[in-house]
């Protein structure tokens, strides 16, 4: 029995020691050579980026040779000017009207060609919507009236773009005077 008592004394000394034995600590060698490898490895990435990389780019149009864009540019263009009767009030009226539109300077070329072709045509349209007006519509002062009824025909006249909007920006109507005519 006396042996069995000495063999657990003998555990516990190898406990002890290995108690006794310093902790071993942090690898410093090794951090410190994965650190160096790591940025060695950055700088490499970093040259071979620099010399594969995009290289320094020039323009391939020069700007002496760029064109204004003046597809958008306002252009007023004349329909007529003229003078028309109206007889709604039962007296003889004479109305001298002046009628522009404005169009972009795309569309000039399209409008102004219609508008040569077919300038009978519009002044007949014209002269039939101020004759039926009746006479408040005439000495409107914003003349909305006619203006509606003025672009309204001459979208139909005119035509739209291809993607279905109208030709004329706007309609203007900058002399519209009328004065009893004595016969």
């Amino acid at each position: 029995m006396a042996d069995k008592k000495e063999k657990p004394s003998e555990q516990p000394d190898k406990d002890s020691a290995a108690a006794a034995a310093p902790k071993k600590g942090l690898p410093i060698k090794t951090i410190a050579v994965i650190a160096v490898v790591m940025a060695l490895e950055a700088g490499a990435i970093v040259v071979v980026m620099g010399m594969l990389g995009p290289k320094k780019s020039e323009a391939a149009v020069d700007p002496k040779s760029l064109v204004e864009d003046t597809s958008h540019d306002i252009k007023e263009i004349q329909i007529i000017s003229d003078k028309f009767q109206n007889l709604t009030t039962g007296k003889v009226w004479v109305w001298d009207i002046d009628v522009f539109v404005q169009v972009k300077e795309k569309n000039a070329q399209r409008v102004e060609k219609v508008l040569e072709q077919r300038a009978a045509e519009i002044k007949e349209g014209l002269n039939q919507i101020v004759s039926r007006a009746q006479h408040a519509q005439l000495k409107e002062p914003e003349r909305q009236s006619l203006n509606r009824q003025f672009t309204s025909y001459l979208d139909k006249v005119v035509g739209q773009d291809p993607d279905g909007k109208s030709l004329l920006d706007r309609l203007l109507i900058p002399k519209c005077r009328g004065f009893p005519a004595d016969f």
